[in-house]
This record gives C-alpha cells, structure tokens and sequence, in this order.
C-alpha cells in the first residue's frame, strides 16, 4: 500500500466513527502524509454572544484537521498539546477552511501548523499540535481496513 493508500484508508475508518466531526458539518477535501484539510460551515448554533463563531468550534476545527494530519500513517496518535491564536473572527454563514501540515515528526512526538481561513483566504486563526504516537497501535482497526 502506497503512503498516500494509507492516508485515505485512515481518513474514510476515522471519519465512519469520527461522531464530532460530523455532528459540526465538517468535510475533509484534501489528505496526504502528514497533511489534511477540513472544511466547516459556520452555523447559527455556533455562535457567540457577539455574533461570531466560537472560539471553541475554531478550535474543533483546528484539532480535527490536526488529528487527520498525524494519524495519515496508520499509528494512532492523539494530541499532547495544542495552542491557538485567533485573528479574526468567523462570521455566520462562512465556511472555514483548516489546512494541516506535519512540520516535525521524531520518534513518538510531532509538531502540526494548522491555519484556518475562510474562504476568502481571510486568517481566522493559527493553531499549532504537538502528537504523541502510541507505537504498534494502529489509527484505524483492522476490521475498517
């Protein structure tokens, strides 16, 4: 299986029971190793009191294209860390765009920049993950494979 086999595989088997990213509308357009990018509409039960999305729906989004990015190679690997700056708020009824790129992968522990944008290419916000991998542990169960 190619690297690129092995990152769609893992994205259909977590995406099957990945219930948050659903429940939120999110949409993966683009995976690759060590990368992916998730698209969420802004909807009105996600809004704040000023009008605007959420910071934590912005970080959802955030996380969620993360965690697709560091699994891609099929060794499950959750987060050990993250921050996030916001830049600009998200609007109603815009669809943000998180794009995730690997930018270092040593060992059990790897380092995530995820940008998030609307469609515009206005930046929302900046996120970045630190991954821990539990070694000899698959992403995705073989049953999915």
């Amino acid at each position: 299986m190619t690297p690129q086999q092995t990152a769609e595989l893992v994205r259909d088997g977590m995406f099957a029971r990945d219930r948050a990213a659903q429940a939120l509308n999110m949409r993966i357009t683009h995976i690759a190793p060590g990368e992916a990018t998730i698209e969420m509409p802004v909807r009105d039960d996600m809004l704040n009191g000023f009008d605007t999305c959420h910071g934590g729906f912005i970080t959802a989004l955030g996380d969620t294209a993360f965690a697709y990015a560091c699994n891609t190679r099929n060794e499950m690997t959750v987060a050990s860390g993250l921050s996030v700056d916001f830049v600009a708020p998200g609007r109603p009824g815009e669809t943000l765009v998180a794009e995730a790129r690997e930018q270092s992968q040593a060992g059990r522990t790897g380092v995530y920049d995820v940008t998030i944008r609307n469609r515009q290419g206005q930046l929302i916000a900046i996120f970045r993950g630190r991954s821990y991998s539990m070694k000899g542990r698959s992403s995705v169960p073989a049953r999915s494979a």
